[in-house]
C-alpha cells in the first residue's frame, strides 16, 4: 500500500468525527435535556478514558511480564510524564490563563473552551490511533488497515458528539468555523499519526500521545461532571453516563469483533 493510499485511509478514520459536531447548534433545548446530553458525553469520555489507559498500559505490562527492566523505567517513566503534562497543563491553564481573560479568579471554564479541552484530548487520542493505521498499511497488512479505519471512524462519530454536547448550554450559538476548527484539531491528528505510522513506528510515541490524552480527558471529566451536578438530578445523570458509555463501548465492540 502507498503511502497516499495510507493517507486517504487515515483522513477517512478522521473526519467522521464532523459527523457529531452539528450537535453543538441546536438551541431552545430543555434544561433537563442540556443536561441529559452533557451526561451522555461525560459517559463517552468515560469510556474513552478507560479505553486509552488500557491502550497506553499495554506495553508497560509487557516489559514488567518480559522482566525488561530498562524498558519497563522507560515506559513507566513516560506513562507518568505524560498523564502529568496532559492534566496539569489543562490545570494551570484554565487557572492562569482563563482566569486573566476572565479578569476575575479562576473558574468552571466556558462551554467553548471546554470542548476545545475535548477536542484536544481526543486528537492526542487519535493520533496514536492513526499511528495504528499506518503501521498495519506499512507492512503490508491492506485488510487489517481497512478494518481499523471502519472501527476508529464509527468511534470517531461518537467522540464528535462529545466534543459537541457541552456547547449545546452555550448562550451564544457555535459558529462553523469554531466547528471546523474543533472537528480539525480532535480528528486531524488521526491523519497525522497515519503518515508518521507509515514511516516509523515507536511505542515510546504511542506511548507518550496516550497517556498525554488520559491526563486531558481526567481534567476534562472533572468539569463535567461538575457541570452534570448542577444540572441533572442523580438518576438523569446516571442514565445519560450509562447511555453515553455503552453507545462508544458498542462502536468499539464492532472493531474488537471486526480485528478479532
Amino acid at each position: 500500500m502507498s503511502i497516499y493510499t495510507a493517507a486517504l485511509l487515515g483522513g477517512i478514520a478522521g473526519v467522521t468525527i464532523f459527523i457529531g459536531l452539528p450537535v453543538a447548534r441546536l438551541r431552545g433545548l430543555p434544561k433537563r435535556l442540556q443536561g441529559f446530553l452533557n451526561a451522555v458525553a461525560t459517559g463517552i469520555l468515560v469510556f474513552l478514558l478507560w479505553d486509552i489507559l488500557q491502550h497506553a498500559g499495554a506495553p508497560v505490562s509487557i516489559a514488567v511480564r518480559g522482566h525488561d527492566a530498562g524498558r519497563f523505567v522507560l515506559l513507566a517513566g513516560v506513562f507518568a510524564a505524560g498523564i502529568a503534562a496532559g492534566l496539569l497543563s489543562l490545570v494551570y491553564f484554565n487557572s492562569e490563563i482563563l482566569g486573566r481573560l476572565k479578569g476575575s479568579s479562576p473558574g468552571s471554564p466556558s462551554p467553548q473552551a471546554l470542548s476545545m479541552m475535548i477536542a484536544t484530548g481526543l486528537g492526542l487520542h487519535n493520533f496514536s490511533e492513526g499511528l495504528a493505521i499506518g503501521q498495519s498499511a506499512a507492512t503490508g497488512a491492506v485488510a487489517f488497515a481497512g478494518v481499523l479505519v471502519v472501527g476508529f471512524a464509527l468511534h470517531n462519530i461518537t467522540e464528535g458528539f462529545g466534543i459537541a454536547a457541552p456547547m449545546t448550554m452555550n448562550s451564544v450559538t457555535a459558529s462553523w468555523g469554531f466547528l471546523g476548527l474543533a472537528g480539525l484539531i480532535g480528528g486531524g491528528p488521526t491523519l497525522v499519526g497515519t503518515l508518521i505510522g507509515y514511516v516509523a513506528t515507536s511505542a515510546v510515541v504511542s506511548v507518550l500521545f496516550l497517556a498525554l490524552a488520559a491526563g486531558a480527558l481526567i481534567y476534562v471529566l472533572n468539569e463535567l461532571f461538575a457541570l452534570g451536578k448542577r444540572l441533572n438530578t442523580p438518576a438523569m445523570m446516571g442514565w445519560g453516563v450509562l447511555a453515553g458509555f455503552l453507545a462508544a463501548f458498542g462502536t468499539d465492540l464492532v472493531l474488537t469483533a471486526a480485528t478479532g
